[in-house]
Parts: C-alpha cells; structure tokens; sequence
C-alpha cells in the first residue's frame, strides 16, 4: 500500500502488554506532527461503547491543516465496537493518505479482521510490544541506562529488575531516580539499587536459589526473610535440584566439557549460562554433601520440625566455604 504524504503508512497497529514500549512508539508517531498545528492534527480517543463509526471516519478522512498530515490514534483498540471496527477495516482498503491511523491495544488476537486488515498495510504496520521475558530484562535495562547518560552492568540491571518487577514502566521510573543519586559518577552500581531502590516485587524462588549459588547467604537469607508465605519444603526440592545441576556442570568443567551442560541437564544456554561459574564456587565434595543435608532438612521438615529454623540452618550451612 502506498505510503502517505509524511512518508508513513496510513496505519498502525501498536499491540502488546509493555507499556513503555507502546508509550514510546506513539510517542514517536506525535513528534513527527508540526507542533505549532498539532491542536489541529491530532485526534486521540480511547475505545468505548458510545464510539460512533460514522465520527471515526469522518476525523481520518479530514485533512491537516498546515502540515504534511493528520494523525488519529485510538487507545484500546482490542475494546473497539464491532461497527466501528469494520468501518475501519472498509476505510482501510481506500484511506486517506493525508492521515495517519494509530490504534494501540494491550493485545489482539492475529485472527481478529482488524488486525489482518492493518496487517496488508505493510510490513512495518505491526509495532510489536511483546515484553521481554524476565531473563532477556537485564540487558535491556544496560541500554536503558545509557538513554539516560549512565552506565549500568548486568548485575545491578538483574538486582533493579529483581526489585521492581518486569514492568519496563516501572524499571525506567526507577533508572531516572538512580541517575539523579550517580549523575556526578555517570555509574549505577548493585550498591547504588540496593540503597536507593525499595523492593516492591515479590520474591522469585529463582532470586533466591541464585543468591545460594553464588554463596551470598546474607543475600539468600534477607530474600527468605521477604518471600510471603513460602513452603519451606518446596524451597527445599528446589534447592536439591539445583544442587544437582551445578554438581553436574562441575563433573562436566573438570572434563573440559563445560560447553554441555545445556544439552546434558536439557535446558536451554540462558538458563544454565552461570552455572558453570557458580559450581567453581563450590570445594569439591561440598555440592554432594549439600545434597545429603538438602534430604536431612526434608525429612526434618516433615517430621513436624520448626520450618522457618530447620530451613535457615540449611541455608546457612549451604553457605560456609
């Protein structure tokens, strides 16, 4: 389809849950309007009931004033009424292309009309907002710094990401706060998230066994002491199994086969990435003696033991050279 007067295409489909994402591309599309006539080039509704086809289609069809084009954007596009929704279909196979169409949606299904409509658009037509999975975050949060003039390494994107969710709304809130504190350093630090930034997302189980890998029992305690009501004797499975991959990685290490431990514990590289750093850590014999204690606190544990005590002792002893 051909493109419009400002060199765009006369649709978009911005979907997907990250916020950020979905903020900043339309964000883009707004700064592309001449700012002295954006008052009059610029529709932006949100979806609802009372949304009338014929209004719709009477703003897109409108010409800019005083610029290359107009821009209408429609916020939750997946809640659109179904008239309004093939009005815009009808209009898309003929649209203005002194106009641009923004629809913004959390999600809608691929199978929809409306989304194969703005699909033929062009290839560019999707904007993808799909958020990225919790371990692709900590990357990302590095690039994020540098947006905002600092430098971050990966352990204290993990921390800040561990702290405050996967929202990326919510980590770049947070990155403004840490780069007004280090500003004069131009470095975030673990140091620096863990003084400046509360922790407001619930405990992973994975944050803690990581904490125990790496032999930080005052880090794998304080996560413990956070978790809400935790199953001491499911933390406890979990540990074991862990045990068990990083007793497998350092077998394979000291064979210099380091590079299967994926293949050979059937996980994906990402998943496995520290656990050959993590099983140097460990003296040999010390991952099977951790097993044999892991079976000892279970057993305890069922046997009507104080679990918060019996499960402490574990993590502790876990954590001595």
């Amino acid at each position: 389809m051909a493109q419009t007067t400002s060199g765009l295409l006369p649709c978009y489909l911005v979907v997907g849950a990250d916020d950020l994402k979905r903020t900043q591309a339309m964000a883009r599309l707004k700064r592309r309007l001449n700012e002295g006539f954006s008052a009059f080039n610029l529709d932006e509704r949100v979806a609802s009931s009372d949304l009338e086809p014929q209004d719709i289609i009477s703003s897109l069809n409108t010409l800019p004033m005083g610029d290359t084009f107009r821009l209408v954007m429609i916020d939750r596009a997946d809640k659109l009424p179904k008239a309004v929704s093939e009005a815009i279909i009808a209009y898309l196979a003929d649209p203005n292309l002194s106009c641009v169409l923004c629809l913004v949606a959390e999600s809608l299904a691929k199978s929809t009309r409306l989304y194969k409509a703005v699909a033929k658009v062009g290839k560019q037509a999707v904007v993808d907002c799909t958020p990225k999975k919790r371990w692709e975050l900590p990357p990302l949060v590095v690039k994020m710094a540098h947006a905002h003039g600092m430098q971050m390494d990966q352990a204290a994107a993990t921390e800040l990401v561990s702290r405050v969710g996967e929202s990326t709304t919510m980590i770049d809130t947070q990155l403004k706060v840490l780069a007004e504190h280090c500003r004069d350093r131009g470095v975030i630090t673990i140091s620096d998230v863990e003084q400046q930034i509360a922790r407001v997302a619930e405990v992973k189980p994975w944050d803690f066994l990581d904490a125990v890998c790496a032999r930080d029992t005052y880090k794998a305690l304080s996560l413990y002491r956070l978790m809400q009501n935790p199953s001491q004797v499911a933390l406890c499975s979990l540990l074991a199994g862990r045990l068990r991959e990083l007793a497998c990685a350092k077998s394979l290490d000291e064979r210099g086969q380091a590079s299967l431990v994926a293949s050979e514990l059937k996980k994906q590289p990402w998943q496995v990435k520290n656990h050959v750093g993590w099983a140097r850590r460990f003296a040999p014999g010390s991952l099977e003696r951790g097993l044999v204690s892991c079976a000892r606190c279970e057993r305890a544990l069922k046997s009507g033991a104080d679990p918060d005590v019996t499960f402490t002792e574990l993590v502790v002893e876990l954590g001595r050279p």
